[in-house]
């Protein structure tokens, strides 16, 4: 199980480098194509807004193929995106081509947590989708802090090279690394539709895009908040992706252990983050030492951020774990959006220091929503125990 585990670890860090490695070159892309920050954030909205709108219907259409076949398809598209935007194309056609491979990341990320979990004990799931969402962290403490450095280095194209390369070394590891997996019982569609009537999972999915909003509200701007405010060069900038990604690498693993314990306990002090680092950044403004240590901070918290979105969301539906891994990554996705969007319409009014601010407004609204599910389970189970008694 581990060993297909850390392949569908390796397709991630591919499957995330593509989707995040523009974070760190969005100012860059910006100047040479003479647009605004906000425009060019479009390259990482645009990904998440069709991730947000075609996941769940592609994951249900894809769910009787063979898991592998379906793991390959999907990688094979975002390496040709990576080769494609490495030639320094129009932007609309930049736009188009890093658009292509959204359709199928909820379908990847579903398929390859469902194929490294099938058959493991209860106790043993969440460690091993733990593995493969630490693509996630991984990404940001290697591929795309390294890709951003040699931006800096070169130019921006070169980022999108790194993408390619790191995409074709994931093809070849499912390509001779993983057996056929044949789906062996498929699902009908209303079993898995079903779990879309329920009140705890239609909630956990609001805090999961609240959630994943708040973070992306401010991390989608990274490089340009930390340029602006600290003025610090797209060198400087690498190395805090590392930093930030460093931390990360040791949350992510940290939480896949609590998750074993609490989801829900694991899943609000990961979700404190949000409006505990916009008070951090404020208090280090012009003290760059001390925003290192926030950044360090800031990565400790975001880190795990998709993994315990996912985690809460199928644990109100454990019976269609595929197709509730990709409502999580659709609305993730569309967090992801909306948080990308809404922060840079308030930065272009109000200024870059807003965005943390932005974030923190977006966490609160996530918590109370925890906060609803918590009670409406709590009175679920008065009801229950009530019954029982009564009988």
């Amino acid at each position: 199980m581990k060993r297909i585990a850390y392949i569908g670890c390796l397709g991630m860090i591919g499957v995330i480098t593509t989707e995040f490695g523009v974070i760190g070159i969005l100012p860059q892309v910006a100047v040479h194509y003479h647009i605004s920050i906000e425009k060019a954030g479009m390259l990482l909205s645009a990904f998440a807004l069709v991730i947000a709108l075609t996941g769940p219907f592609m994951t249900l259409l894809t769910s009787g193929f063979d898991r592998k076949k379906v793991m390959l398809t999907a990688i094979s598209i975002f390496l040709i995106t990576g080769i494609v935007s490495s030639c320094d194309p129009p932007f609309w056609l930049l736009l188009t081509v890093r658009v292509l491979p959204a359709f199928l990341q909820p379908v990847y990320i579903a398929v390859a947590i469902a194929a490294a979990t099938w058959g493991a004990a209860e106790k043993k799931k969440n460690e091993l989708m733990g593995i493969v969402l630490g693509g996630i962290a991984i990404t940001m403490v290697t591929t795309v802090p390294f890709a951003t450095y040699l931006a800096s280095l070169f130019s921006w194209q070169v980022s999108f090279m790194v993408q390619s390369a790191v995409t074709l070394m994931a093809l070849l590891a499912i390509w001779k690394g993983l057996p056929p997996m044949p789906v062996q019982e498929k699902k009908s569609y209303g079993t898995q539709l079903r779990i879309l009537t329920r009140p705890a999972f239609i909630i956990s999915t609001a805090m999961n895009f609240l959630m994943i909003a708040a973070w992306f509200s401010t991390y989608s701007y990274f490089a340009a908040y930390l340029n602006k405010t600290q003025n610090m060069s797209n060198e400087m900038i690498s190395y805090m992706l590392f930093l930030f990604g460093v931390t990360g690498v040791f949350s992510n693993w940290l939480s896949g252990k609590m998750l074993g314990k609490s989801i829900a306990k694991t899943t609000a002090f990961f979700l404190s983050g949000t409006f505990i680092i916009p008070f951090a950044l404020y208090l280090s403004a012009g003290n760059t030492t001390g925003t290192i240590a926030v950044i360090a901070v800031w990565g400790f918290f975001y880190a795990p951020c998709f993994l315990n979105a996912s985690a809460y969301m199928i644990s109100a539906a454990p019976h269609a774990l595929e197709f509730a891994n990709s409502l999580a990554t659709s609305f993730g996705n569309l967090g992801v959006a909306v948080g990308t969007t809404m922060s840079g319409w308030f930065i272009v009014h109000n200024g870059i220091v807003i965005a943390p601010w932005v974030g923190a407004a977006f966490g609160i609204t996530s918590l109370a929503m925890m906060a609803l599910r918590y009670t409406l389970e709590r009175k679920g189970k008065e009801i229950k125990e009530r019954q029982i008694t009564s009988k």
